[in-house]
C-alpha cells in the first residue's frame, strides 16, 4: 500500500467490512456532490485482484448497493469456495501434454480433415 492510499484511507475512508481472506473494504465518508462515493479494497498481504470474492467484487463495481453480509448464508449449495488465480504457481492447471506435466499427450484420433480449396 502506498503512502497516498494510506493517507486517503485515514482521511476519507469508512470501513464497510472484511472478507474471509482478511481484505478490508472501504467507502468514501460523506457524500460527494456530483459523483458516486469511491469504494476500494486494502488487501491483506500481496495485492492480487483475483483474491476479491465475487460478492465483494459486485459491491466494489456498484453492481449491488449493499455490502455482502459477514456470513455465507447467501451461498448456494452448488457454488464452490472462492480461490485466487493460481497462474504461475505450482498449483496452476496444466493440461495433459504440458511440458511440466510429463510432456506426453494422447495421439491424434484421425478425425481431423484439413480444408482444401475446391
Amino acid at each position: 500500500m502506498t503512502i497516498a492510499t494510506r493517507l486517503f484511507t485515514l482521511w476519507k475512508g469508512r470501513i464497510v467490512g472484511t472478507d474471509e481472506s482478511g481484505n478490508r473494504y472501504f467507502t468514501e465518508r460523506g457524500r460527494p456532490s456530483r459523483r458516486r462515493p469511491r469504494r476500494w479494497v486494502i488487501y491483506k498481504g500481496e495485492a492480487e485482484a483475483s483474491r476479491v470474492p465475487p460478492d465483494w467484487h459486485a459491491w466494489l463495481h456498484f453492481t449491488t448497493d449493499t455490502p455482502p453480509a459477514g456470513t455465507d448464508a447467501s451461498r448456494r449449495p452448488w457454488q464452490k469456495e472462492h480461490r485466487p488465480n493460481l497462474t504461475g504457481t505450482v498449483e496452476a492447471y496444466r493440461p495433459p501434454g504440458h511440458d511440466y506435466a510429463g510432456g506426453r499427450r494422447a495421439p491424434a484420433t484421425g478425425d481431423y480433415q484439413p480444408w482444401r480449396p475446391s
